[in-house]
């Protein structure tokens, strides 16, 4: 009996563990505040296509569906500021938010995606445009790495 309850306690313990969240989640208010700080980078993990449709200004595009999402973010993200995620529901978003947590990012996602955002009247563009990321690995630097980016395929 106390074998039993010594195994059952053990699994206890590994599934709850291995399910905690590793990023937070915030509705479009709390998003909107987020987004307006200078040690925050907004990131939309939706498909190119998806992307010049409309986003939320000054968003970086990286699309998690693609293979080398993580080598991708790894090369454009620093890992000193927080990174802000959104995608179209939030299922995207909140996978990639789990990936870039586990490799070590701070990162905030958007509950319901741009369609919360749009619903509460927020703004989105079409506007093409490029944005600086400051703070750029050192490592980086120098190799031809292009940081001012409107989106990345």
């Amino acid at each position: 009996m106390r074998k039993f309850f010594t195994c059952l306690l053990a699994t206890f313990g590994l599934t709850t563990g291995c399910c905690q969240q590793n990023y937070e989640n915030t509705d479009p208010e709390g998003f909107a505040k987020l987004i307006t700080k200078t040690d925050v980078v907004l990131l939309d993990v939706r498909s190119a296509e998806e992307f010049t449709e409309g986003h939320i200004d000054g968003a970086l595009n990286i699309d998690m569906k693609k293979a080398d999402f993580m080598e991708k973010a790894r090369g454009i993200l620093p890992k000193d500021k927080t990174i802000a995620v959104y995608c179209r529901s939030g299922r995207r978003s909140a996978s990639a938010a789990s990936d870039l947590g586990a490799d070590g990012y701070k990162v905030v996602n958007l509950l319901g995606g741009i369609l919360a955002w749009q619903a509460t009247r927020r703004p989105v563009t079409t506007a093409n445009y490029e944005t600086d990321v400051s703070g750029i690995p050192a490592q980086l630097k120098g190799e031809g790495i292009d940081v001012r980016i409107r989106h990345y395929e």
